[in-house]
C-alpha cells in the first residue's frame, strides 16, 4: 500500500499545481489586487517535510533498510520486513512567484494607466501556463495509472 500512498501525494500536489495555473490564467489581465498592484503569478513550490527527529532515529531507520534476506548474510541484523519502511512526507506551498515582474503596455484609456498613460500588466504568459498545465496533469495521469497498477497487483496477490 506504500505505492499507492505515494501516488496519491502526487496527485494531491499535482491538483495544487493545476489550481495556481488555472488562477494565474483567470488572473493575466489583473491590474488591481487586494494587495495593491497587478497580479503577481503563483507557482507550486515542492519539497520534502521535514520530520523533527533525533539524530539516533534516523540512523536506526537508515540501518533497519540494511536487514538482511538472509539469515546467515550480516549476522545481527533484522531480518526484512515491509513494515520498517517509511514513506518521505512531501509538501507543496503555493507562493507568488519572486522571478515574476510586471510588463509595462501603453493604454492611456485605462483608468489604471500612470500620468505618461502606461498600466502595470501582470507578467503571466498564456504559452507557459499551458505547458505547466499539460505537465500538470500528465504527472496526475502517471500517478492515476499508478494507483491502478498497484491496486492490480494487490488484486493478483490475492488469487495466487
Amino acid at each position: 500500500m506504500n505505492a499507492i500512498d505515494v501516488s496519491a501525494t502526487g496527485l494531491t500536489l499535482q491538483r495544487k499545481k493545476m489550481d495556481a495555473v488555472a488562477q494565474n490564467i483567470a488572473n493575466a489581465e489583473t491590474t488591481r489586487t487586494k494587495e495593491g498592484g497587478p497580479y503577481r503569478r503563483k507557482r507550486v513550490i515542492v519539497s520534502e517535510a521535514k520530520n523533527d527527529v533525533p539524530f539516533q532515529t534516523v540512523m536506526s531507520q537508515a540501518r533497519s533498510k540494511l536487514s538482511c534476506t538472509n539469515s546467515k548474510h550480516m549476522s545481527g541484523l533484522k531480518r526484512f520486513s515491509n513494515n520498517n519502511i517509511e514513506i518521505s512526507n512531501t509538501k507543496g506551498n503555493e507562493i507568488a512567484d519572486p522571478a515574476s515582474s510586471y510588463r509595462l503596455v501603453h493604454d492611456p484609456d485605462h483608468p489604471d494607466a500612470d500620468e505618461n498613460g502606461m498600466v502595470k500588466m501582470p507578467d503571466v504568459e498564456i504559452v507557459t501556463e499551458m505547458v505547466d498545465m499539460m505537465t500538470a496533469s500528465r504527472a496526475y495521469e502517471a500517478n492515476t495509472m499508478a494507483i491502478l497498477t498497484s491496486k492490480e497487483m494487490a488484486k493478483n496477490a490475492l488469487e495466487i
